[in-house]
C-alpha cells in the first residue's frame, strides 16, 4: 500500500491529521507505529486545534526531519540552512497545492476548541483532511524518489 492510501486511512480511522501522515512513514523512518502516533499526536488540528500549521504538513516534515534533518548544524549553521531550505520547499509544494499551509484557512475559520469533533459520516464527508493528508504523503513520497535519504 502507498503511503498516501495508507495515511488517508489511518486518518479515517480517527488518526488525526499528523499522525496518519507520520505513522504512514515509519516502514521508511524504522519507528515503531504506537511510539511515533504518541510522538505526533500533538500537531493535530494545526497543533493541538489551534488551528495553526496544518497537522498533515507537520507530519510530513517530521519525518523529513528524521530522514534529511541534522543533530549538528555544523560551521556556518550550513546543516540548519540546507534543512530549512527542504522544509520551504516541501511547505511550498503543498501550499501550491493547497493553498494554504494553515489549518484555518483550509478548513475555513472551523472552531478551536480543544474537544475533538466526533468522527461521523457527516465529519468525513464535509472535512478535506483525508484528502491533505494523502497529498502531504504523496508530495513527501515524490521527494524521497528523486532524493533516496543517506542510511
Amino acid at each position: 500500500m502507498d503511503h498516501s492510501t495508507q495515511a488517508a486511512e489511518l486518518f479515517l480511522s480517527g488518526s488525526n491529521c499528523a499522525q496518519a501522515v507520520f505513522v504512514a512513514f515509519c516502514d521508511v523512518t524504522g519507528l515503531e507505529p504506537e511510539f511515533a502516533a504518541r510522538m505526533s499526536c500533538s500537531f493535530g488540528g494545526g497543533m493541538g486545534r489551534l488551528r495553526e500549521v496544518c497537522g498533515a504538513v507537520s507530519g510530513m516534515l517530521m519525518v523529513a526531519g528524521l530522514l534529511y534533518g541534522y543533530s549538528d548544524p555544523g560551521p556556518g549553521d550550513q546543516a540548519k540552512k540546507a534543512h530549512y531550505q527542504l522544509v520551504q520547499q516541501l511547505a511550498g509544494r503543498f501550499r501550491d497545492e493547497v493553498g494554504s499551509i494553515v489549518c484555518r484557512e483550509i478548513l475555513k475559520n472551523p472552531s478551536s476548541d480543544p474537544t475533538p469533533s466526533p468522527r461521523t459520516a457527516e465529519y468525513y464527508k464535509t472535512r478535506p483532511c483525508a484528502r491533505m493528508v494523502m497529498t502531504a504523503a504523496r508530495i513527501l513520497d515524490e521527494y524521497i524518489a528523486e532524493h533516496p535519504p543517506k542510511a
